[in-house]
C-alpha cells in the first residue's frame, strides 16, 4: 500500500518549485492533490494534468494566500470537492532582498504577508477539520536563513523564522487533538530561482555545502513525504534541515 493512500494534500504555491515537487511526489504515494497558485493558470492547469496522470484527483485553486478569505474560500472549496484535508503544507512564499538601511515598509510588508500570514491562514481554516478527524499533518516551509540569518535578507529569514515558532506552537496545541506540525528547512537547492544565478556564484555556494552539490526539489519532496506519512507519526514540533550539511 502507498504512504499517503486516499489521503488529501492542500500544496500551496504548487505549479513550480518545491511546491510542485511535494505534489508531484505525494501524488506518486497515493494522495489526492489541492494546490493553490496566484495568476498562470496555464501553467496551474498543466500541472493539474501531470499530477493527475499519476493517477489521483488533482484541483488547483486560484488566491492569494495572505488574505484569509480568499483562502476560506479555498478551504470550503476543498472541503466541497474532497470531502477532507489531511495533510497541509504552507509552501507560499517570495522574496523581496535588500539591506536593511535601504528596505522599504513594501518590502517588509509584502514578504510577512505572503510567508508568514498566509501559513497562519491555512493552518486557523484547516486545525478544525484535522480535529475532527482526530489526525493531521502540517508542514511548514521554512529556510536554513530562518535558522541562521542572512544579510540582505532580514524580511525573509524573519518570516521563516516565524514559520518555526508558528510550528513549534502548535505542535503544542494541537498535538492532543493527533495533529503534528512539524517544518523543513531546505538551504542551497535547484530551483527556477537558483537557475539564474552565474556559474560561478553556484560554484562558490557548493563549495560551502559538505555535500558539494545543491539539492533537488525530490530531495527536500522526500523530507516532506516522511514527515506528511504514518513513518512520522511521533515525531512534532521539529526543524529538518534539508541543505546538504550547510546548516550543520
Amino acid at each position: 500500500m502507498k504512504l499517503l493512500e486516499g489521503k488529501v494534500a492542500l500544496i500551496t504555491g504548487g505549479t513550480r518549485g518545491i511546491g510542485k515537487a511535494i505534489a508531484l511526489k505525494f501524488a506518486s504515494e497515493g494522495a489526492n492533490i489541492a494546490f493553490t497558485y496566484v495568476s498562470n493558470s496555464a501553467v496551474a492547469e498543466e500541472t493539474v494534468a501531470e499530477i493527475s496522470a499519476l493517477g489521483v484527483s488533482c484541483k488547483a485553486y486560484i488566491s492569494n494566500a495572505a488574505e484569509y478569505a480568499a483562502a476560506d474560500e479555498v478551504v470550503k472549496s476543498i472541503m466541497a470537492d474532497f470531502g477532507r484535508i489531511d495533510i497541509l503544507v504552507n509552501n507560499a512564499g517570495i522574496t523581496k532582498d535588500g539591506l536593511i538601511l535601504r528596505m522599504s515598509e513594501e518590502q517588509w510588508d509584502s514578504v510577512i504577508s505572503v510567508n508568514l500570514k498566509s501559513a497562519f491562514n491555512f493552518t486557523r481554516l484547516v486545525a478544525p477539520i484535522m480535529a475532527k478527524q482526530r489526525a493531521g499533518s502540517i508542514i511548514n516551509m521554512t529556510s536554513v536563513v530562518g535558522v541562521s540569518g542572512n544579510a540582505g535578507q532580514c524580511n525573509y529569514s524573519a518570516s521563516k523564522a516565524g514559520l518555526i515558532g508558528l510550528a513549534k506552537s502548535i505542535a503544542k496545541e494541537l498535538g492532543p487533538r493527533g495533529i503534528r506540525a512539524n517544518c523543513i528547512a531546505p538551504g542551497f537547492i535547484d530551483t527556477d530561482m537558483t537557475a539564474k544565478l552565474p556559474e560561478n556564484m553556484r560554484e562558490q555556494w557548493c563549495a560551502t555545502i559538505p555535500l558539494r552539490r545543491a539539492g533537488s526539489g525530490e530531495d527536500v519532496a522526500n523530507v516532506a513525504l516522511f514527515l506528511a506519512s504514518d513513518l512520522s507519526a511521533y515525531v512534532t514540533g521539529q526543524v529538518i534541515n534539508c541543505c546538504g550539511g550547510m546548516n550543520c
